[in-house]
């Protein structure tokens, strides 16, 4: 299944592997990813399809701005995850 904009993920390959992040943008089978710390939002990492894995459809208002194709400061992505992974 290809990951959507908003939705959380999993780095399977990489410096990355293991850690979350949110999806912000999909190109020509590569996701734009970051996470408001290692990766922020003004420079997010261009990452294979492949090397992700879904994490979480989740229903926050970080991701609800990112599908409604707003901008997302990295603060709020940090809090989104934060959010998202106290739960």
């Amino acid at each position: 299944m290809k990951p959507e904009v908003g939705d959380l993920v999993v780095s399977l390959a990489g410096r990355d592997e293991g850690r979350m992040f949110f999806v912000l943008a999909l190109e020509d089978g590569y996701a734009l990813i970051a996470d408001g710390r290692m990766r922020r939002a003004d420079a997010p990492k261009r990452k294979k399809l492949k090397h992700l894995s879904i994490a979480a459809h989740p229903d926050c208002k970080v991701a609800e701005k990112l599908r409604a194709g707003e901008k997302v400061h990295s603060s709020e992505l940090r809090k989104g995850l934060a959010e998202i992974l106290d739960e």
